[in-house]
């Protein structure tokens, strides 16, 4: 994967290209380095199906921190300053393959999918899933083998009327708690 910096109209902007999967544009300089060049916390989204998009942006905006919605072009672009929009080429875990290649140490992704989770663990971010669960090492082996079982019941039994729960006021408000917590313990 190629990275490399260039100046549109005097706005810093940041260009990924992969031959694999398109290339992408990130504008406004949020890429994630302080102006001491080292790095910083961002906020990587999970866009396509993210039921708290408008929390995530207006917490990290409370908290000054960069946010980074991920999409294969199913969402508008935001209006809030910090927000950058990553639009990947439409496929099979695009967006999931974009996220897990940026994720550097103490990142926090906000995602439901568990094996995209592992990645960004394995490459030392952190996980919020959209109940608010804080996964890390310790508890994403669990999770993963919960979600390969439950996998392999549906497949096996096309019957099966599984589902996960709804996402209502309650476990919109356990996210909104969990991702304020882990700013304010990070210094933000």
């Amino acid at each position: 994967m190629e990275r490399f910096c260039l100046s549109l109209r005097g706005v810093k902007s940041y260009q990924m290209r992969d031959s694999a999967r398109g290339f992408c544009v990130i504008p406004g300089g949020f890429w994630g380095f302080g102006s001491d060049g080292a790095d910083v916390m961002r906020i990587l989204v999970d866009g396509d199906a993210c039921p708290v998009k408008t929390e995530v942006l207006r917490v990290a905006s409370r908290h000054g921190v960069a946010v980074v919605m991920v999409s294969d072009g199913g969402i508008r672009p935001s209006a809030c300053p910090g927000a950058e929009m990553v639009y990947v080429s439409e496929g099979l875990d695009a967006a999931d393959n974009w996220i897990a290649d940026a994720a550097r140490p103490g990142d926090l992704c906000v995602t439901g999918d568990i094996p995209l989770a592992a990645r960004v663990i394995a490459a030392e971010g952190m996980v919020l899933t959209f109940a608010g669960e804080l996964l890390d090492a310790g508890n994403i082996g669990p999770r993963l083998a919960q979600r390969d079982l439950m996998a392999a019941i549906r497949s096996a039994d096309p019957f099966h009327r599984g589902g996960g729960a709804g996402f209502g006021k309650a476990e919109r408000a356990r996210f909104l708690q969990a991702l304020d917590r882990i700013l304010a313990q990070a210094g933000h």
